[in-house]
């Protein structure tokens, strides 16, 4: 890895600590939360190291816990995820090598590392990338953990205000996006349809087809003039047609 890949990725572990710290907080009410509906505490732990993916996480307990099957509370977790989808393709052609390398780099994904290593014109810094979600997976994971074992130990977590970190969480990422002209539209339309949606369609319809929306309109913003944001360099994005693109084998 070269200077400048170390230089990215030590900037995205900085740029998502606080994201670190309310994922924290939130895996930390899931673990209790899990453990209270009947998963063994291995399991709740499991579950936070390999999904990762809090909303989906939560709709999921939110299934089983209401008495429905495993596989409607696959598919519940299925349909919450699906935003990743144009989040990937916005962020493929910013990674190196042939599909399956380009499939395996994109599990990094999650809402803040995706939001953090966007150039702003359509380009990623894939570094930036893999060292927010290096320290992001440890907070969630850890804090599922520390939630899991102490067993209620905590007592009720409204009380933190636990209830209300999902929002700020969500509202802090979309700030980020929010700080160009484009982004605002992009945001007004999501936000548009995940409202007339979420009445009439399953958990997790709104947020996919929110992101359809904000894929078209990245895409539509890509093509237009326009350079990165102010402060960002450009330089590991790794892209085959990116300019500054580093050799694969960094």
């Amino acid at each position: 890895m070269s200077d400048s890949a170390r230089a990215s990725f030590r900037a995205g572990v900085v740029s998502a600590t606080g994201f670190m710290l309310a994922g924290a907080l939130l895996g930390l009410s899931f673990g209790v939360l899990a453990v209270a509906s009947g998963f063994p505490v291995v399991a709740a732990i499991v579950m936070s190291a390999i999904v990762h993916a809090g909303s989906a996480q939560f709709a999921a307990l939110a299934v089983v816990t209401g008495g429905g099957s495993i596989p409607a509370a696959v598919a519940a977790g299925t349909l919450m995820n699906g935003r990743f989808l144009p989040m990937g393709l916005a962020l493929g052609p910013s990674l190196p090598g042939g599909p399956l390398r380009r499939a395996l780099a994109g599990q990094a994904v999650v809402d803040p590392s995706w939001v953090l290593s966007n150039l702003g014109d359509g380009r990623f810094d894939r570094h930036r990338l893999y060292g927010a979600t290096t320290l992001l997976w440890c907070g969630w994971t850890g804090g599922t953990a520390v939630g899991a074992i102490s067993q209620g130990a905590f007592g009720n977590l409204d009380r933190f205000g636990v209830d209300a970190v999902y929002p700020a969480f969500f509202a802090a990422l979309l700030v980020l996006e929010l700080r160009e002209g484009g982004g605002r539209l992009v945001a007004v339309g999501g936000a548009a349809v995940a409202l007339a949606l979420s009445p009439i369609t399953p958990a997790g319809v709104p947020v996919l087809a929110a992101s359809l929306v904000a894929l078209l309109g990245l895409r539509g913003g890509a093509s237009s003039p326009g350079g990165s944001r102010t402060g960002d360099t450009p330089i590991t994005t790794g892209g085959s047609d990116a300019p500054h693109a580093e050799p694969e084998g960094t």
